[in-house]
């Protein structure tokens, strides 16, 4: 198997984790993860912790376009998508695009926009189109939501429908910067004039030809047990209502090849599966009302964790 533009991946990673995003490692290898995978990735965390900045220098690195929506109340699905507008020269309506076609899409703070407006993201996610008015569009190609979310427990904020929650292949947070890293930048200010101008170190057809790679990373009937185990032990775990999802096992297979890629081999090893489970399946855990107050996070891996590790 080909672990093709892998040198290339790991430069960007080396690049943002260790210069531009530092404290911000994980949350870039698993922005780069989601991408590989062709997926998406919601970060779940405070204002003010670099998101933003997170995502412009993720996109600037790749060359990819980026395009973002700032969620509230009043958004609208057509904020989103584009509409179209009558041209009076040209006698007809014209289709005006919206954020939504770009290679990066970062919709900021998306659980305070209505749900009518969140759920016109599903088709775009999903199907990589968008319909508007009866007419198709298809999407720019790698194309990667990065969404923000405040925790719940905040003013103004609506919980995503579990159908949306499906949809993204990771769920993770940024957190507070260490404390060096934060005096750094208390020190010298914010870096986002600075990744304006960011040169960038793959190329789109690199990017394209990491993503095959990833697809072609061998997984054995073993891993594929070892995950189905996973799947099946969520569902029928007492405090849970609904387990993972077939969606959802796929999607812990597609995260274990990326990160199986990212570190080397071309095959799965159930050390993957078990790294990334939390990150994948806990967000699409519906916990019965009684255990609602539970971290999901930590049901997930206590688990993962009553399930033996399979020998291949």
């Amino acid at each position: 198997m080909s672990l093709a533009k892998r040198d290339e991946m790991i430069a960007v990673l080396d690049e943002l984790s260790g210069r531009r995003l530092r404290g911000k490692g994980r949350a870039v290898r698993l922005c780069l993860m989601a991408l590989l995978t062709g997926g998406h990735i919601l970060l779940e965390d405070l204002p003010g912790l670099g998101k933003t900045t997170m995502a412009l220098a993720f996109a600037g690195s790749m060359g990819l376009s980026f395009g973002r929506v700032q969620c509230t109340s009043d958004l609208l699905p057509s904020d989103i998508t584009g509409l179209s507008i009558y041209d009076r020269n040209a006698g007809r309506f014209t289709f005006i695009k919206g954020p939504v076609f770009n290679n990066i899409v970062l919709i900021d703070e998306i659980n305070r926009a209505m749900p009518k407006t969140q759920s016109a993201l599903l088709e775009a996610m999903e199907e990589r189109r968008v319909t508007v008015e009866g007419v198709t569009y298809p999407l720019p190609q790698p194309f990667l939501v990065l969404a923000t979310q405040n925790p719940i427990e905040q003013v103004g904020t609506f919980p995503l429908p579990e159908a949306q929650m499906d949809r993204f292949i990771l769920k993770t947070g940024i957190g507070y910067p260490p404390e060096e890293t934060e005096k750094n930048i208390l020190m010298h200010g914010s870096i986002r004039e600075e990744i304006q101008h960011l040169t960038p170190t793959v190329t789109h057809d690199d990017l394209i030809e990491a993503m095959r790679a990833v697809h072609g990373i061998y997984v054995g009937e073993k891993v594929i047990d070892y995950v189905y185990a996973i799947a099946r032990a969520t569902r029928e775990h007492p405090m849970v209502l609904a387990g993972i999802s077939t969606r959802g096992a796929i999607g812990l297979v597609d995260a274990a090849k990326a990160a199986a890629y990212l570190d080397g081999r071309s095959f799965v090893i159930p050390e993957d599966v078990k790294d990334v489970a939390a990150v994948v399946c806990s967000h699409r855990l519906m916990l019965k009302p009684e255990q609602e107050a539970i971290r999901k996070e930590e049901l997930l891996n206590a688990i993962v964790k009553e399930i033996p590790l399979p020998v291949t």
